[in-house]
């Protein structure tokens, strides 16, 4: 497993990470037998970044990952986890009280001394813009209880304003063949600023793996039932804001450029992959199988201009204007 630095924070960490939304929730039932083969699976394989989140499952899919890291030899030394904060109690969740009690909330459920990496969870960006919650994370990095602070954006207007403050080590954002605005509005700023990047949603909530069809059932506690439109929270973390049936169409006209013996989730990845100033990304696991595969984009060559040339068209002319919410 290749490895790249995240940000400032002096650990490179592997370049293939596990998202761990649907441990917790929010993507049908996954048991804890299950999410303990899912987390072993990846390590095993060389993932070294874990992402989580405070409200994953009210706190289960921190609680699973640290029962991990217990029980595993070397993993706390090897395994970077970051959490996130700033979803509990909304909309009033947002003082230095709160900010304070989540941290320490997941320092318990991780049983970690200190957070290597806290990201302000896709707050309101009125809120986000006064400052003040990056303030309280400076308290909490100089008492030491987290190393590193920093933010899962919605837009690229958010991400640019977290850039360009100064003392953010990593910025989470949505980016796949079907979100491509990052490439020309962040990146390169990203990369003066010793910024990380870590990219969600590298499979569009699986459009990019191309099994889907416009009759898939989904249970109906996975949230591309229930947030398909937006319903729930950001319609962009669902489907990265497409339709469900254009989002289909879309992925299956993508299927012929696949190479022949190569996975269509693997050539998704590596096209996210090929970009420097991406550090990592969290494809989700929902079990061990899946997470082996996530890892063997890391295998693969890089896609070639061509390929990136003709993508970059289609993502101009056949996808671009179907994108719903911020972004």
């Amino acid at each position: 497993m290749n490895t790249r630095p995240l940000g400032t924070t002096g650990r490179n960490v592997s370049e293939i990470g596990l998202g761990t939304w649907q441990l917790g929730s929010g993507w049908g039932n996954v048991t804890d037998a299950e999410a303990a083969e899912t987390l072993r699976a990846a390590f095993e394989a060389g993932v070294t970044f874990f992402d989580t989140a405070d409200v994953y499952g009210d706190g289960r899919s921190e609680s699973l990952i640290g029962t991990f890291l217990r029980a595993t030899p070397g993993a706390r030394e090897r395994v970077f986890v970051a959490t996130k904060l700033g979803r509990r109690e909304w909309p009033r969740g947002f003082t230095r009280d709160h900010v304070r009690r989540f941290t320490e909330d997941s320092l318990r459920r991780l049983g970690v001394e200190a957070l290597d990496l806290t990201q302000l969870h896709c707050v309101p960006t009125e809120v986000l813009k006064q400052g003040e919650l990056f303030g309280w994370l400076e308290e909490l990095k100089s008492e030491g209880k987290i190393r590193a602070y920093g933010a899962s954006v919605e837009s690229m207007d958010e991400a640019l304003w977290c850039v360009r403050r100064g003392g953010v080590a990593a910025l989470q954002i949505i980016f796949n063949i079907f979100r491509q605005k990052p490439i020309a509005s962040l990146f390169d700023e990203a990369q003066s600023a010793r910024v990380g990047l870590i990219v969600r949603l590298p499979l569009a909530s699986g459009l990019l793996a191309g099994k889907l069809t416009k009759q898939t059932a989904f249970a109906p506690n996975d949230h591309r039932v229930f947030n398909r439109d937006g319903q729930c929270f950001n319609v962009g973390e669902t489907f990265a804001g497409l339709p469900y049936d254009k989002g289909v169409e879309l992925a299956d006209a993508l299927k012929s450029g696949v190479p022949a013996g190569v996975g269509m989730a693997a050539w998704a990845l590596r096209w996210c992959l090929d970009f420097p100033a991406v550090t990592t990304v969290i494809p989700g696991a929902r079990n061990a199988a899946q997470a082996r595969t996530n890892v063997a984009a890391a295998a693969l060559p890089p896609l070639g201009a061509e390929v990136h040339a003709e993508l970059a068209r289609f993502y101009a002319d056949e996808v671009a204007a179907h994108i719903r919410g911020p972004y």
